[in-house]
């Protein structure tokens, strides 16, 4: 699904997240809008690769378009399959994402901390999630809904596009880094 460019809608404001995603977060605590938190968002700029080159005022007007979520050991940020149309921003804890095996085992894949991105692939392009994200410790995130990144593009373009140029650069890092170890695999003797 692309990105919806149409005229804010304060209808639209009222639940921007699809029946899955509400789901899931809404089972976890709330904590307020992301606005709360720029300090700490702030604070992760020399952490993150995401952040290389956000200024303190492009860190403020993301956070006002975000909302945060506390999550408890155990408890499921994202699930594999479900519909998707957010991403999530870790600003303290730890998350650990699993997918399943061809048995339907749940296989530890990594994990995430401070600083780091998930689900920006479903945010972007709508498709399932690709795997389950349930947070390992006690742990603080922010939430950038399809919907708000839309709104972003159109009310701070420099900054809509910042956040594009970021998120493609990191998917195909990604994408590099799991195809060098897929050609490992393929070369290692059966």
């Amino acid at each position: 699904m692309a990105l919806d460019m149409g005229m804010h809608d304060e209808a639209a404001d009222a639940d921007p997240l699809s029946a899955s995603d509400q789901g899931n977060l809404a089972r976890l605590e709330r904590v307020g809008a992301g606005t709360a938190i720029t300090g700490e968002i702030f604070g992760l700029v020399g952490k993150s690769q995401f952040f290389t080159e956000f200024s303190r005022e492009d860190i403020s007007a993301l956070a006002g378009y975000m909302e945060v979520y506390r999550a408890q050991p155990g408890e499921l940020i994202i699930r594999e399959a479900d519909a998707g149309d957010f991403m999530v921003l870790i600003v303290e804890g730890e998350i650990d994402i699993l997918k399943k095996s061809h048995r339907g085992e749940q296989q530890h894949m990594t994990s995430a901390g401070p600083g780091m991105t998930l689900g920006e692939m479903s945010m972007i392009d709508g498709e399932p999630r690709f795997a389950t994200c349930m947070a390992s410790q006690p742990t603080t995130f922010a939430v950038l809904t399809r919907d708000n990144m839309a709104k972003i593009i159109l009310d701070h373009p420099s900054l809509g596009s910042k956040i594009l140029v970021k998120m493609v650069t990191m998917l195909s890092l990604r994408l590099r880094q799991t195809s060098a170890r897929l050609l490992r695999y393929m070369e290692e003797p059966r």
